[in-house]
This record gives structure tokens, C-alpha cells and sequence, in this order.
């Protein structure tokens, strides 16, 4: 201590050399030379800089392009985006159309069928338009005439299935092949499940896999047809566009039933799996999907 005051480090240090040296003027000189310090450490080391050379015109237009290549993409990207947000919310929505038209076609069967019990009637539900064929065995043995209707039918190897319009023509030709296939009619949950487990389409002769609904909308669009909700419903209902959606279906690989098949040769009356089985064809593709 100097004078009753704390002393720095610095002004002992001046004080050691210079004796005489007042207090304020050794404070004075402590204070210049922490301000030198600060400036120091606040200024960063600067690099010269390199004298600007030509940039050829070459690689000016080529940035140019970039950017404006750039540019367009992004805008691409904006669009595209905003246009699977837009596709997403019509599917979600077509969808919903579509399990409400079930739930309600459902629920008109059941009042229909309370109110003819009521009243001690029958209710005979509407005729189904649609069945599903399945192949159950080879082509040893095979009429000319068998086999010919099979492929019509799109049915050229064992286990293949395809969804066939029921009318006159179709009856008598099913009829025909029955020792060699079996057939019945479909529900939604079994259309579904064949559709989105199983389900295959065409695309340029090609046998694709339905992963998107772009592939539906790049071939169906023209009908209205834009996801697999709607292929699901002009299967099951056979809608107007029933021909186009069908033609544009892979016929269906399944594998064989779980425990396999009780007896090909006989008929499903006789306890075997061949010909008309009605609804009882649901439980048996459940097994094979």
C-alpha cells in the first residue's frame, strides 16, 4: 500500500525503476496500456488481399444457368408439393364417400329384412353383378373347347383369380369350366383385401405393383378413376367403368389354403372345393391371400 491506497502490480513494477514516479502519472500509464492491450485483441490478424482476377465469361454464364435452373426447380418442388397435398385430401375424402355408400347399403338390407320378418315375409336381397373366379387345377386332360374359355377368362395358371361381370354369356361359360375352378361372390372386405395385399396392373404391357395412386390416375384418369378406392368400387358395385378398371387389372396370384385343398375332383356340394360356392368363397380366399 501506498498512502493508505491499494497498489497495482504495474505501478509497482514502474515504482521499482523509478521512484520518484507520482502515483497519478503511474496510473496514467497502467491506463494507456491496457487500452493498447484491448485495441490489440479487438483487431483480427487481416489476410492481404488477393488482387481480383478475370472470371472467364464461360463460367459466368454457366452460374448463370444454374441460377436460373435453380430457380425453376424450386418452383417445381412448391408446385409438386402442393399437388400431392391437394391429391391427398381427395383421396381421404373419396374414401369416406365410399364407406358411408357400404354402411348404408348395409343398413337398408337389415331394416328391409326386420320389416319382411315383422310381417312373416321373405326378403330376397338384389342379385350380385360381380364374382370372383379362381383356378384350381392344371391342363392335363383339357378340352379344346375348356381351355379356350379359360383363357378368355383370363385364368391361365393354377390359383390365378379374376373378377368376371355375371350375365348370360359369363353363366354359360362358367358353367362349362366348373370341374376347374371355383366361384362365388365377393364382399367388400374380400375385394379389398385382394386389391390392396395382392393386387397388380397393367402398365405398358408390364406387370406392375399398385404402390401409388399416380399409377391409377396416369391410366384411369380419363374415367374419373384417380385412387384405389375407386377401383375397389367400380369392382364391387360394377360401375359404369367396370370393362376399362377390370382390363386394367393383373389377374390375381394367390397362393394355396392354409391346410390346403380337401378335394379338387369333386364338387362343393359333394364336400370338395370346385364350382359355385356363393359367399362361402369369401372364407376360402381369406385362407389364400
Amino acid at each position: 500500500k501506498i498512502f493508505g491506497q491499494k497498489q497495482s502490480p504495474l505501478i509497482a513494477y514502474y515504482r521499482l525503476f523509478s521512484p520518484d514516479l507520482e502515483i497519478d502519472w503511474c496510473t496514467k500509464l497502467e491506463r494507456n496500456f491496457r487500452k493498447r492491450r484491448q485495441s490489440a485483441l479487438a483487431k483480427p490478424n487481416k489476410m492481404p488481399l488477393k488482387p481480383k482476377e478475370d472470371v472467364p465469361e464461360k463460367v459466368l454464364k454457366q452460374a448463370k444457368r444454374n441460377a436460373e435452373k435453380k430457380k425453376i426447380n424450386k418452383k417445381l418442388i412448391t408446385g409438386e408439393k402442393k399437388r400431392k397435398v391437394a391429391d391427398k385430401k381427395a383421396y381421404y375424402k373419396r374414401g369416406k364417400k365410399y364407406e358411408l355408400k357400404y354402411k348404408k347399403m348395409a343398413e337398408s338390407n337389415a331394416r328391409n329384412l326386420k320389416k319382411a320378418r315383422a310381417k312373416g315375409n321373405f326378403f330376397v336381397p338384389a342379385e350380385p353383378k360381380v364374382a370372383v373366379v379362381t383356378r384350381i387345377r392344371g391342363i392335363i386332360g383339357l378340352h379344346p373347347k375348356i381351355r379356350k374359355i379359360l383363357q378368355l377368362l383370363r385364368l391361365r395358371q393354377i390359383n390365378n383369380t379374376t373378377f368376371v361381370k355375371i350375365n348370360g354369356a359369363t353363366e354359360k361359360m362358367l358353367r362349362l369350366v366348373e370341374p376347374f375352378i371355383m366361384y362365388g361372390y365377393p364382399s367388400i372386405e374380400t375385394v379389398r383385401n385382394l386389391l390392396f395385399k395382392r393386387g397388380y396392373c397393367k402398365v405398358n404391357g408390364q406387370r406392375t405393383r399398385m404402390v401409388d395412386n399416380r399409377i391409377i390416375k396416369r391410366a384411369l384418369g380419363k374415367y374419373g378413376i384417380i385412387c384405389i378406392d375407386d377401383v375397389v368400387d367400380q369392382i364391387f358395385t360394377c360401375g359404369k367403368y367396370f370393362k376399362e378398371v377390370n382390363n386394367f387389372l393383373w389377374p390375381i396370384k394367390l397362393s394355396n389354403p392354409k391346410g390346403g385343398f380337401s378335394e379338387k375332383l369333386l364338387h362343393f356340394n359333394e364336400g370338395g372345393e370346385a364350382g359355385q360356392r356363393g359367399e362361402e368363397i369369401n372364407a376360402m380366399l381369406k385362407k389364400m391371400i
